[in-house]
């Protein structure tokens, strides 16, 4: 095998629910996330001499700052292999916008171990690439798996959850960007400011889980609340979704993605145009389930 083209799904949080600090500087979460059609592309490709990575659009870095080039690097050294990474170019077609809460960095970095494993003759399995992921960012190691999965700890602690009935998303995207860290300090900042949040209250119970792993009458995300306070467009996005019939509407991880859960294609449709309307990219896209001819390299 000299090329192999992989496909690095977006994800949503169904629901995101944040504790306290831990000693690694991360904090304590429970989130159930879920991928979706939306995508890059990741192909990785024999070649002679040094690592390169290649990249579209233009905006994307395409040197060690990349989360698809410390992948390599990361995986190359896991495997006990000195130097530089060698042998193979990756290039990334980006579909998934930045700054979104959709993953799109960390699908991509999974993809490309995938590939990177199987081009280097290294085992693509779980056990073998979920430490090296881990290591990489709290969100890549779910990528691994995809379908619905519960995450604790960082997120990197996964249970997968049973494939439910798939439903059409409408993914609207802002004309500005979260940054994680500005997300977690404004969520710091509300707490201290209000004593009521108490960080303890975080705890999904059994009776929680039902179609896609989640009642969607119990779904949450506590940075969703200090980023409306900043960006108010987000409330104001999450009202039109629940207005036109979303049985789920929410911002996807720290933002600023908001999404709307959709059982039927003619709601979600009307939906998106509305939203087209007023000015917003709006994404039409459904969740994607995790198949045993994706996952079976990993089992």
């Amino acid at each position: 095998m000299t090329r192999l083209t992989l496909r690095a799904s977006a994800k949503i949080n169904l629901d995101l629910r944040i504790g306290g600090r831990r000693s690694d500087l991360y904090h304590d979460l429970q989130t159930v996330f879920q991928t979706l059609d939306l995508h890059d592309t990741v192909t990785v490709e024999a070649r002679r001499g040094d690592f390169a990575l290649d990249g579209d659009p233009a905006w994307m870095p395409l040197d060690q700052t990349n989360l698809v080039w410390r992948a390599a690097v990361a995986l190359w050294r896991a495997a006990g292999k000195s130097g530089d990474p060698r042998g193979v170019r990756v290039r990334v077609t980006k579909r998934i916008p930045a700054l979104a809460g959709l993953g799109g960095g960390s699908s991509d970095a999974a993809a490309a171990l995938i590939g990177l494993s199987q081009l280097w003759r290294l085992p693509p399995t779980l056990r073998a690439l979920m430490p090296v992921a881990s290591a990489l960012g709290a969100d890549v190691p779910f990528f691994l798996i995809g379908g619905a999965a519960l995450g604790l700890g960082r997120g990197d602690q996964l249970y997968p959850l049973v494939n439910r009935t798939r439903r059409h998303v409408v993914v609207v995207l802002p004309d500005f960007g979260v940054s994680t860290a500005d997300a977690y300090r404004w969520l710091a900042e509300d707490r201290t400011a209000n004593s009521g949040l108490r960080t303890s209250d975080y705890g999904l119970r059994t009776s929680d889980y039902g179609a896609w792993g989640l009642d969607p009458e119990s779904c949450r995300n506590d940075l969703e609340a200090p980023v409306e306070r900043r960006y108010p467009a987000i409330g104001s996005i999450r009202r039109h979704l629940a207005g036109a019939g979303a049985e789920v509407a929410r911002m996807s991880g720290s933002g600023s993605a908001v999404f709307g859960l959709f059982s039927a294609e003619r709601p979600a449709r009307r939906a998106a145009a509305g939203l087209a309307r007023d000015g917003h990219r709006v994404v039409l896209t459904r969740t994607r389930p995790r198949r045993q001819a994706e996952s079976r390299r990993l089992i």
